[in-house]
């Protein structure tokens, strides 16, 4: 297995140290493991897309319209 460092801020750190019965290595190696599948279904899913870039940002803009007029946000 390889070993990783990573920064974390103070803050957090003292957060993390009020639950000192969880395996805090644990619980970052599960959310790498979890994005890196998510990433690899939305690859797979992208790869057999016929949508072009374009397509997708037009797709987006009408979802945004719609969600910000069913929230009455306009």
């Amino acid at each position: 297995m390889v070993n990783m460092t990573l920064s974390i801020p103070e803050e957090l750190a003292r957060r993390m140290k009020l639950f000192r019965e969880i395996r805090w290595s644990e619980v970052v190696r599960q959310a790498i493991e979890d994005r890196i599948t998510n990433l690899e279904a939305m690859e797979r899913i992208a790869s057999k897309s016929k949508l072009t870039e374009k397509d997708a940002k037009e797709i987006s803009k009408l979802i945004n319209r719609s969600v910000t007029r069913k929230l009455n946000l306009e």
